[in-house]
């Protein structure tokens, strides 16, 4: 048995991740002390890795959930998925050190972009969900999604960004402020209508990502300001009664 703090370190993921996990029922300790600490055995870092591969196909965590509790998840296959989804990305990452190399010790230019392709990455991903993605809100996405052009998912986006904009103003305000609560609806409701139905749970997973310092985080405080994904983070912890 582990505790929460030897999981987190053994694992990289953060004790206050593995807490969420616990609340939204993705990853349940495998008991827990007289004092109420958490305790992990085999099967339930089995679980996190299984989860951590998911996470690396960028799926959500509501649809992890849906997905390695079903009767028919292969775990072989999920680990097979992932060991050619990292073979893609080592492949994509020395194409980019060989031409970093080359510019370096032939200082001359070399104006090659194929290095910077990542096209087999995103169409693996791309079949990945489809094999994987038959949750009830990827279908709802699909449904709604389905007859979209490439300019109306554009513009759905261009108005999603908006709602980000927006929280860049609002950042030296009180997450908890009416205002600030609002937008969170805002968010929340542009989700639901135009996505799949994001209940408050989702949004909370959702808000996590934001979070999280990774890609999502970059992309939102690049529409507003430093500290916005953080900001949006704390209105919806509030929002959701966390």
């Amino acid at each position: 048995m582990k505790t929460v703090n030897e999981v987190s370190k053994l694992t990289g993921v953060s004790i206050r991740t593995l807490q969420y996990y616990d609340q939204i029922g993705l990853l349940k300790p495998a008991e827990y002390t007289e004092s109420g600490y958490r305790l992990y055995d085999d099967a339930a870092l089995e679980k996190l890795q299984q989860i951590l591969l998911f996470k690396e196909l960028e799926f959500p965590l509501k649809d992890i959930k849906e997905i390695i509790n079903r009767s028919d998840f292969d775990k072989t296959k999920a680990l097979e998925q992932q060991i050619e989804l990292l073979e893609l990305k080592k492949e994509h990452i020395e194409n980019l050190l060989n031409l970093c190399n080359y510019l370096k010790t032939r200082g001359v230019r070399k104006l090659d972009f194929t290095a910077f392709d990542s096209s087999k990455l995103e169409e693996y991903s791309r079949k990945a969900k489809e094999q994987w993605g038959q949750t009830a809100a990827y279908k709802e996405y699909e449904e709604k999604s389905k007859n979209w052009t490439k300019e109306d998912r554009s513009n759905m986006m261009a108005d999603f960004s908006k709602l980000f904009e927006e929280f860049g103003t609002m950042k030296d305000m009180d997450p908890a402020s009416a205002e600030v609560q609002a937008q969170v609806k805002r968010v929340q409701d542009f989700i639901t209508e135009n996505m799949y139905t994001c209940t408050n749970e989702i949004l909370y997973s959702l808000g996590t990502g934001y979070a999280s310092g990774g890609e999502f985080t970059q992309n939102i405080n690049k529409m507003g300001g430093k500290g916005t994904a953080e900001f949006v983070f704390r209105a919806i912890k509030i929002y959701c009664g966390q």
